[in-house]
């Protein structure tokens, strides 16, 4: 099987694993629909795959709002004629205690990182059974196979996704197809939402030694898309091989 030609909506897509994807699969001749909060961000991640000979559109998305995440699939559909793929990349994990009690960052945990995957999810369903034919992908991480302090919220929200999307396997039939990815340390901007100082040092300190590239993740989600439409790659774990 090939991408090339596949239309594929990408979330988060201003910057590491999403930007690397969107790259990525346009190299391999995919169309790619780009989504995130900073315009200035993906205008530029589409400029630079258009200078490569790809095909891309974008437009500024906040996954936390329904009616962008509807917008977004509409302008794959009507700038590219269909939808093939839905990656739910966007996610946040500003990293803290319990008894910090940082409420604030475990609503906007919940809102991007649970409810934005269910917005993505509500506006490519009506697509994909249109169709008879789609791939919905998601983002989730290795916090949530091992849980360890202070990546509580973060490690649930993640593993509630995990959980909708074992769901969404079992009830979409033969046509659609679902895949969860878990990245492990990747070189990503991710620890900029760590509003702990000690934390994000600790953190880049160990990102610094053992992370790797965000391609890695990119490379992963092509690999899923690219079997033939009768297989389904469930899940992928990809993590340094240094990482515990």
């Amino acid at each position: 099987m090939s991408i090339t030609d596949k239309v594929v909506v990408i979330t988060g897509a201003g910057g590491g694993m999403g930007k690397a994807t969107a790259i990525h699969l346009a190299d391999l001749g995919a169309r790619v629909v780009l989504g995130a909060r900073r315009e200035d961000r993906i205008a530029a991640v589409v400029t630079e795959i258009k200078s490569r000979g790809g095909q891309a559109a974008y437009l500024k998305t906040d996954v936390t709002k329904r009616d962008d995440l509807t917008a977004l699939v509409d302008l794959a559909v009507s700038e590219f004629g269909q939808m093939d793929v839905i990656v739910n990349n966007a996610g946040v994990g500003p990293l803290s205690r319990f008894d910090a009690l940082r409420v604030d960052e475990w609503d906007q945990m919940i809102d991007v990182n649970v409810k934005g995957v269910l917005y993505g999810i509500a506006a490519a369903l009506p697509v994909f059974e249109r169709q008879q034919s789609g791939h919905v992908i998601t983002v989730v991480s290795t916090a949530g196979l091992r849980i360890v302090p202070k990546m509580g919220v973060y490690a649930a929200s993640k593993n509630a996704v995990r959980t909708l999307m074992e769901a969404l396997r079992q009830e979409s039939g033969p046509n659609i197809r679902v895949t969860e990815i878990s990245p492990g340390a990747i070189q990503t901007e991710f620890l900029d939402t760590v509003a702990d100082e000690a934390e994000q040092t600790r953190l880049r300190e160990w990102s610094d030694r053992i992370a790797i590239p965000a391609k890695s993740i990119a490379r992963a989600i092509a690999f899923a898309i690219e079997q033939p439409a009768d297989v389904e790659i469930g899940s992928i774990v990809v993590r340094p091989t240094a990482q515990e």
